[in-house]
């Protein structure tokens, strides 16, 4: 006979002859047979290792899903509805460049009517009444109308709308460049914040370490109950810190989600630069001459081109104004058909070649031209503003970007100094020589050495990629 083993609160137990398989004993549990038992364990080892592999799946999935500089840049261009709206803007820029166009091309018109008298059409000779017409018929006609000339007016409208086209991709090319920028400055916000709250989470850990031993102290009678509580005081405001740091890192990852059009509370993992990142960013700041930075910003930035692109529409306005003080030649033809048997050609074919000509439009035209003379005025004194705002906003971020290039430098190594000052307080502490103040100040002045050093890298990482911007570069090619 087999045994057979009793689920219970104190583990498996032998079951007691004459009991049947899985019947219920009392409060303690069930008695099953061997059998059964150790398929009840290779069950719970299947779903153990089921349980195992989806966590593993479900790990790998989350750093497939980390999220780069350059892959957040692209996506946050595609998805921008201001980008969406740009171009919808630029369609329909081309659409009415058509329109213009089509007034380059032939009109062609086709027309077909019913003519019903009460009376019928006729003529008097004499004492004779002769019929001219039916009294219902029906009649086609079809004409075809050309501009043969009219001093390049209809042209040039084309041209300036063709102009305007231009202007629209430019300024699609800005908004592109406008979000890529606002998502990077989001996604090293985010980068600095998450070191931000790695800071403050290492200050919290080096103060409870310095409040466990400032307690063995105090319980040793080292030192005083004011030592103790400096100490405790500290660590519960480093633990706030710590606390609105987390904060300020879920409202960056929120600005990042909200750049990708992604839910607000999407968890977000960013790729943090590597040491050649940096040191490729050093380098592209450091190899950048000033002069060459605003020369390469005057042809490239999409604010300047769209100004340049709207002068020369406004050059083809005025041109196209001014050709209507000369007159419109223009050609004409076209067959007419008359179901009407009282005709002698009821086909009859028509050729007209005609001059049109504007006398007097009360003055309109010419101040159509003025008009025209004075919004280019303001145009060229507009780009000269925007040259003068484009050359001050490139000699401001090359100057910051090669001042947190320097500070990268310079707090690196003030950081490893802070760490070296800590160690040595904290032997003199534990010695008894040093006190707890300077303990605590050399944990805070790590602190503040790791916070300048961080700052200074993401500053690098912003500034560098604001040169770019500024300089009018496509962010999305310069970070593929």
């Amino acid at each position: 006979m087999s045994k057979r083993r009793c689920l219970s609160a104190d583990g498996p137990q032998d079951a007691p002859q004459g009991v049947p398989p899985l019947e219920v004993r009392g409060e303690r549990g069930s008695y099953v047979s061997e059998a059964a038992f150790a398929a009840l364990k290779s069950r719970r080892l299947s779903i153990t290792i089921t349980m195992m592999v989806l966590i593993h799946l479900w790990a790998a999935s989350a750093s497939a899903g980390a999220l780069t500089l350059g892959e957040g840049i692209r996506e946050a261009v595609e998805k921008s509805r201001l980008v969406k709206m740009s171009l919808a803007d630029e369609s329909i820029a081309g659409d009415e460049a058509l329109i213009d166009r089509a007034r380059l091309l032939p009109s062609v018109n086709a027309e077909a009517n019913g003519t019903a008298l009460a009376y019928q059409p006729g003529a008097v000779f004499g004492t004779v009444s002769v019929p001219t017409a039916e009294r219902n018929f029906i009649a086609y006609s079809l004409s075809v109308q050309q501009l043969v000339y009219d001093f390049r007016g209809s042209s040039s409208r084309y041209e300036a709308t063709r102009e305007k086209v231009n202007s629209r991709k430019f300024d699609t090319k800005r908004i592109r460049n406008l979000a890529a920028i606002d998502f990077a400055l989001a996604f090293f916000d985010l980068l600095e914040s998450e070191r931000m709250v790695m800071v403050a989470g290492r200050e919290v850990e080096r103060l409870e370490a310095h409040s466990r031993d400032a307690a063995s102290m105090y319980e040793a009678g080292v030192i005083t109950k004011n030592d103790l509580l400096q100490a405790e005081v500290r660590l519960s405001d480093s633990r706030q810190r710590r606390l609105q740091t987390e904060n300020l890192r879920s409202v960056n990852a929120s600005r990042v989600n909200n750049a990708l059009q992604r839910p607000l509370g999407t968890d977000v993992q960013a790729v943090d630069l590597r040491e050649e990142d940096l040191a490729g960013l050093s380098e592209a700041v450091r190899g950048l001459p000033l002069e060459k930075a605003w020369e390469t910003a005057e042809k490239k930035r999409a604010e300047l081109l769209i100004v340049d692109s709207a002068l020369k529409s406004l050059d083809f306005e005025e041109r196209a104004k001014k050709a209507e003080y000369y007159p419109r030649i223009f050609a004409q033809g076209g067959v007419d058909y008359a179901d009407n048997r009282y005709q002698v050609h009821e086909t009859n074919w028509s050729l007209i070649l005609g001059v049109r000509v504007n006398l007097f439009s009360g003055g309109s035209t010419a101040a159509d031209v003025a008009r025209t003379v004075h919004q280019r005025d303001r145009a060229r004194e507009d780009r000269r503003r925007i040259v003068e705002g484009i050359r001050l906003e490139v000699e401001r971020y090359v100057l910051e970007a090669r001042s947190a290039r320097d500070r990268v430098a310079v707090t690196r190594n003030s950081m490893q100094q802070a760490d070296e000052n800590l160690r040595i307080n904290r032997v003199r502490y534990s010695e008894g020589v040093g006190t707890a103040t300077e303990v605590l100040d050399a944990v805070t002045l790590l602190t503040v050495a790791e916070t300048n050093y961080y700052r200074a890298v993401y500053d690098l990482g912003k500034y560098s990629i604001a040169v770019f911007y500024a300089i009018g570069e496509d962010l999305t090619e310069v970070y593929r």
